[in-house]
């Protein structure tokens, strides 16, 4: 594996350069370039794969890891790979292949400038970042998943070319994560709409409110939460509409919030913050989530855990079916949302053209699977 490294990574690496051997399979699959940046004011790497420009990220580095590079960035591969739910075997043979670890000087001006880039943009996923962590799994994957130039005029998903990659030298998948099926029923006592999913269980609930927020049209305008149910019958002392309690009777067990201030109104159930927060440390044992979006007007999903997948061949959420379109952000409520749809009802209505307006404002438009799956793919 050889990596070509700006001279100020050649300078915190105090090695001698050595000339790249073309290794593997000689298309830059095997070869790396790396530089040294500050994100959030501490000194990290960024390694660009000279084949598909997807990105790791080393985070807070000191003297002492500049020695063991080698065998650190090596790591940084299978964590990150690991989570991107590509299968263990085929990390182990990547790095088999590639052998040890040489560094080198740059190749030309033309990976360097796809590498600053990089550097530049990752800064739109700070939030990624895990201070406590030094590889940043999360920043990495982010950050690959963006439009970058190809050097010939078209545009690149790094991560996508990165895959391709692989799979032309493994001859077929390299995707293996256990996901669950779910169905999301949006609680409404009028109307149907409902989401069946595939989500990879190696998600976070924040993650998890994204994919939803694409699922149903929503505009991540509001605060969100989650509600984790397990099969237990509880004397529970909350009203009868709260969010974490089934009509059955049964209680939440935890209340995954999404921000600090959430703390400052406790109730009966537990709260954690989400942040970080895998869905496979509750699902699949608990069965069933309730997330609430928008605190004002109350939107209410029932999610069910229909089945167990243990190797599933991709590893981004998909939507299998559905019906059904979700209100209007911002319409005021299930009762708000009933006067929106007499009025677009009935062209007669005086107030009809401005809530046709408005609707086309809110991008209020029908369930399109397709163009829901193209979004949940970039997730």
């Amino acid at each position: 594996m050889f990596i070509h490294c700006t001279n100020k990574m050649l300078d915190k690496l105090n090695v001698q350069p050595e000339t790249d051997t073309e290794q593997g399979d000689g298309n830059g699959l095997f070869s790396w370039h790396a530089n040294i940046t500050r994100i959030n004011g501490r000194q990290s790497a960024v390694f660009m794969n000279n084949n598909s420009q997807y990105v790791i990220v080393l985070f807070g580095l000191k003297a002492k890891d500049f020695s063991r590079m080698d065998s650190l960035f090596k790591q940084a591969i299978r964590m990150v790979w690991r989570e991107e739910g590509i299968k263990e075997i085929l990390i182990d043979d990547y790095l088999a292949r590639a052998g040890g670890v040489q560094f080198g000087k740059t190749k030309n001006r033309s990976f360097v400038a796809r590498l600053n880039r990089s550097c530049k943009e990752m800064t739109i996923f700070e939030k990624e970042i895990n201070s406590e962590q030094l590889i940043q799994s999360g920043l990495s994957i982010q950050t690959s998943k963006l439009l970058a130039g190809d050097g010939k005029g078209g545009y690149i998903h790094p991560n996508e070319v990165l895959y391709e990659g692989l799979q032309q030298l493994y001859g077929g998948g390299i995707f293996s994560v256990r996901a669950v099926e779910v169905n999301v029923q949006l609680m409404l006592e009028t109307r149907e709409v409902w989401r069946r999913m595939v989500i990879p269980l190696n998600r976070t609930f924040p993650q998890l409110h994204k994919i939803l927020q694409e699922a149903f049209g929503w505009w991540n305008s509001h605060l969100h939460e989650f509600y984790v149910f397990e099969r237990l019958q509880r004397e529970a002392g909350l009203s009868y509409n709260h969010p974490g309690l089934m009509s059955d009777g049964t209680q939440a067990l935890v209340n995954l919030v999404s921000n600090q201030e959430a703390f400052d109104y406790p109730d009966e159930i537990p709260m954690q913050l989400e942040a970080g927060i895998k869905l496979s440390e509750y699902l699949p044992a608990a069965k069933q989530l309730i997330y609430v979006y928008d605190f004002g007007d109350d939107w209410r999903h029932r999610i069910d855990v229909m089945d167990v997948i243990e190797s599933y061949p991709s590893n981004h959420p998909v939507c299998l079916d559905g019906t059904g379109e979700a209100p209007p952000e911002d319409v005021g409520g299930e009762g708000g949302y009933a006067d929106f749809l007499a009025i677009m009802d009935n062209p007669e209505h005086p107030d009809h053209a401005h809530m046709k307006r408005w609707a086309g404002s809110q991008l209020y438009e029908a369930f399109d699977l397709k163009r829901i799956n193209r979004i949940l793919k970039r997730l």
